[in-house]
């Protein structure tokens, strides 16, 4: 059965995160891959550990961080920083339908790969540029990093407890977010092409994104002219929505609505509460939530943890524990929903467990055949197929420094 991006060929000249998370789900969908690396060093996150996954050797290091951007993809090991490397990457963006790419802005038309040279060569090809600020404007030239545009794109600024320190979300959601914009966009500029015949130029800046993702936040502030003030774990619009402490630990409840609230009240031995004017309203509740937290939360630690989630439950509330990352991937749930997927690394060997894909189709699965690679693990396979090298060539290229293979 054919996967829903059979025969779409992406060019991947990023690395880190962003970049990599956009190709790994297009690479998820069935498109053909070609990470490009540079010979001997490869994805700075190839070395971004402990921990490491042992491959076939002990040498054979994989890092967790790298496994977790890259799987589905052909490693090609070019160094396109010399004039023979560029001519290779020119060639294969030829035949190849997508390009991402996450250089400093500039970086790579001194290279001559930038949008402007390859869909010379190619008037089809989607080219993706993903960067810190953009490719216009005052910040364009700067370096950008996840934390910083988290702490620039006022994130940072809502994230923490109210008499704490700001503070960044535990994940590089910046990245992850900019990866996943990328798709889509790169999806939209093929449904465009279509008609038009033509590719385009994807200009995704961090801080844009970022800013984006704001959402409910950044309306906010935009809707009131307020300064949004860090809630903890407490939500700005909606009230009781926050983790509790119970007697032996701590939950997450979530009231959406005002009938949640009265079974809330009710559960918690307080059903006065939904019919006292100043808490009816969830409006109510969010104006007045210093005078009625800490009447909830004095009722909330009377409870055991299991006792109030299954009270919670039955009287359908939205509420769950608060998982440490044993519990998250021992959850039977989790386990039935196949979100741990195993790959061979290498011929042979036990398989590494990854992080699967969360998107479930009817008819095309994902296909999880191909793991993340070795560094140049496709080097002579691309470079015979696609551009007709013949194997002396190859060596040639790699004893020039131009090219490497895995050795593995």
């Amino acid at each position: 059965m054919k996967a829903c991006l059979d025969r779409l060929r992406v060019l991947d000249l990023s690395r880190i995160l962003a970049g990599p998370w956009a190709t790994q789900l297009l690479a998820d969908l069935g498109a053909e891959v070609i990470k490009i690396e540079r010979p001997g060093e490869g994805d700075d996150t190839r070395g971004w550990g402990p921990p490491f996954v042992v491959g076939k050797h002990e040498h054979d290091l994989f890092a967790a961080y790298y496994l977790a951007a890259n799987r589905g993809k052909k490693s090609v090991a070019i160094d396109f920083s010399k004039p023979q490397g560029r001519d290779l990457v020119c060639e294969l963006a030829k035949s190849c339908d997508v390009v991402v790419e996450n250089f400093k802005v500039g970086g790579l038309k001194r290279l001559r790969l930038d949008y402007e040279t390859l869909s010379a060569l190619n008037p089809r090809l989607i080219y993706c540029s993903i960067s810190g600020f953009g490719q216009t404007g005052p910040y364009k030239d700067k370096p950008g990093y996840d934390l910083l545009v988290q702490a620039m794109g006022g994130l940072m600024s809502i994230t923490g407890a109210p008499d704490g320190e700001p503070m960044k979300v535990g994940v590089a959601v910046a990245d992850i977010f900019t990866g996943l914009y990328a798709t889509v966009a790169i999806l939209a500029s093929l449904n465009e092409r279509r008609t038009s015949g033509l590719g385009q130029h994807i200009d995704l800046a961090l801080l844009d994104v970022q800013i984006a993702t704001l959402a409910n936040a950044g309306m906010n502030y935009l809707a009131s002219g307020k300064r949004p003030q860090r809630q903890g774990n407490a939500h700005a619009n909606i009230v009781p929505y926050q983790a509790f402490a119970t007697r032996d630990g701590h939950i997450v409840a979530a009231v959406g609505n005002d009938a949640q609230f009265a079974r809330f009240a009710a559960i918690l031995g307080a059903p006065e509460l939904s019919t006292d004017l100043r808490f009816q309203r969830n409006a109510d509740r969010v104006r007045n939530r210093a005078e009625l937290l800490p009447t909830l939360t004095a009722k909330i630690r009377t409870w055991s943890k299991a006792e109030l989630l299954l009270a919670l439950e039955s009287e359908k509330i939205p509420a769950g524990p608060i998982n440490e990352m044993h519990e998250v991937f021992e959850d039977p749930h989790v386990v039935a929903r196949g979100l741990v997927v195993e790959q061979l690394l290498h011929d042979g060997g036990s398989p590494a467990k990854l992080i699967g894909n969360p998107i479930r189709f009817s008819r095309t699965p994902i296909d999880y055949g191909r793991a993340p690679p070795r560094l140049g693990a496709d080097t002579s396979e691309v470079l015979r197929r696609d551009l007709s090298k013949s194997d002396s060539e190859v060596d040639r290229l790699e004893a020039q420094g131009i090219v490497s293979n895995s050795k593995a």
